[in-house]
């Protein structure tokens, strides 16, 4: 056999393992999600959705879960955003190229890897203890905002790199300044991609448990929050006290309560995708 040969053979084998795992992964997926969707659907229902935390597993619903979520959700994204964003303009455009500036990426591509818990602990000790937020939205806000704020900065930075310096050279040679081609050019070209990784970073943090839980959210939490000093809890915390408990009804809450994160995790996932989708189309170059 010529090595030719032997190397069709592997480029095959090696097509047919990619299509197996896939395809193993898929079938595991539909398995679980179907597993959820026959526990949790029957258990969704508008008393599900606006009842407060009881003891009494039919009784029990997600208000101060899903409210507590969409709270973390819109502070993080105040947050989180316009730093984000204007870290990644700046170290894109206006940051020197040295050694100085190759350390400061390499390192938010490396924060970017690292464990939520990490970041779970430095909120405990800078917003919880430090700055005495106590186990508040806003100490869960400011640690989510961390744990995003490098997916963000890497986001900005890769679809501003992928605006062509064409674009660039053409608005200052119509005499504008280098923040108006940014800001009149450069951002509305990368727009897409900007969105698609803000919406992938918060989707990330929607999910996110460890981090809460030690900076001191509650698994029960009686009350809706009305203010961002108030205490929460959030779905991850929600779903992971309900099937932690014997009770088979609980383990039903769970799972409803899991359909709905899921709801929220996949609409967030498929508006990243429309937007790449439709800002490639409306791209020229």
């Amino acid at each position: 056999m010529s090595n030719i040969q032997r190397n069709r053979n592997i480029d095959t084998a090696f097509k047919y393992v990619g299509i197996g795992c896939t395809f193993f992964g898929i079938v595991m997926l539909l398995i679980f999600i179907g597993n959820i969707l026959v526990d949790g659907l029957t258990r969704i229902d508008w008393d599900f959705l606006t009842n407060l935390p009881s003891r009494r597993a039919s009784k029990a619903g997600i208000l101060t879960a899903w409210t507590g979520t969409a709270w973390i959700l819109g502070l993080t994204a105040i947050i989180a955003i316009p730093m984000g964003v204007a870290a990644g303009i700046y170290l894109q455009e206006y940051g020197k190229k040295n050694r100085l500036a190759h350390i400061i990426e390499l390192n938010i591509a490396n924060l970017a890897g690292v464990p939520s818990i990490i970041y779970g602990l430095l909120g405990l000790e800078i917003f919880v203890r430090v700055m005495r937020l106590g186990g508040s939205l806003l100490a869960g806000a400011l640690t989510l905002a961390l744990l995003i704020l490098p997916i963000i900065i890497v986001a900005t930075r890769e679809a501003i790199k992928a605006v062509p310096n064409s674009l660039r050279e053409a608005s200052y040679g119509m005499g504008a300044t280098k923040w108006q081609t940014i800001w009149y050019q450069v951002l509305p070209a990368a727009s897409g991609g900007i969105l698609t990784g803000i919406i992938l970073a918060l989707s990330r943090a929607v999910g996110e448990t460890a981090p809460l839980i030690v900076i001191g959210a509650l698994a029960y939490v009686p009350f809706v929050a009305d203010s961002p000093m108030d205490e929460f809890t959030v779905l991850p915390i929600q779903i992971f006290n309900w099937v932690s408990r014997p009770q088979q009804e609980f383990l039903v809450n769970g799972a409803a309560a899991i359909i709905i994160l899921l709801i929220i995790t996949f609409a967030m996932n498929g508006i990243a995708v429309y937007l790449r989708n439709r800002w490639q189309k409306k791209v020229s170059w």
